[in-house]
């Protein structure tokens, strides 16, 4: 019988709890918390949060417990209406934006933990880094070889209609952080968000760069990692379909040959 033992420092241990004096009624919120400051191992701290004092979303309530409770928890936030993205994290189980989150959604405690298979900077808040990198690779933007025209580079109706359900990512890593294939192979597989932007600028009717841009692509690991588990649809707050674009561009790929 196998049997696998993590590093020491890895295993999460039962953190302080902070109760709720007074409160009729009372939610339990279990965060992750870790400082790299600290010799120790990750911990989960127990939070009793008053409902009656408190706002409707998640988001709502980690910044009462850090305005009121304990000012040492630490993670990002910006919009608190679904848009920047800076709130993502793994809630109950679900990757999600804490902001768009209601806290009656959840029965029992909310356990919330940062972006899964990333880097831990601190707390609830994971390293982009690497993820903005790989956004940065697919150079998304216009790219084109003819002069500027006097005025805005005009789309019909029907090219414009093609950009819905892509443009309204938010870069936020729910879908590539859900997705099995980003864990294992982030070093160089796109994952789902980045290639879901790529196909928005492939897809522009503006753009003249389409055949460069499945060039680049044209890698096993970039884009043929995907095994259209389907995570990424599932975890998206805004909705999107990140393997349908991705299966276009696969479709792409085959009618150029």
């Amino acid at each position: 019988m196998a049997e696998f033992i993590l590093p020491i420092k890895s295993r999460v241990k039962k953190g302080k709890t902070f109760k709720a004096e007074g409160a009729a009624r009372v939610k339990r919120f279990l965060i992750y918390r870790w400082d790299p400051d600290n010799d120790d191992n990750p911990r989960v701290d127990t939070y009793e949060v008053d409902l009656d004092t408190c706002g409707p979303m998640v988001l709502d309530a980690i910044i009462k417990i850090k305005d009121e409770i304990d000012s040492t928890l630490s993670f990002r936030r910006s919009c608190r209406e679904g848009i920047c993205g800076s709130c993502a994290m793994n809630i109950d189980g679900l990757n999600t934006l804490a902001c768009t989150k209601a806290i009656d959604d959840i029965q029992g405690d909310v356990r919330i933990y940062p972006l899964p298979h990333m880097k831990v900077v601190k707390d609830l808040i994971p390293d982009m880094t690497h993820f903005y990198a790989q956004y940065a690779s697919i150079k998304p933007w216009i790219r084109t070889q003819t002069p500027a025209p006097d005025r805005e580079r005009l789309q019909s109706v029907e090219d414009r209609a093609k950009l819905d359900g892509l443009y309204e990512c938010i870069l936020c890593a729910c879908c590539s952080t859900s997705c099995p294939s980003y864990w294992w192979n982030s070093d160089r597989y796109l994952g789902p968000a980045v290639l879901l932007q790529a196909y928005r600028w492939i897809v522009d009717s503006r753009d003249e760069a389409t055949g460069e841009r499945l060039d680049d692509l044209e890698d096993p690991f970039k884009l043929y990692r995907c095994h259209t588990i389907m995570n990424c649809a599932h975890t998206c707050p805004k909705g999107l379909n990140p393997a349908k674009a991705i299966a276009e561009i696969k479709k792409k790929m085959v009618a150029r040959r």
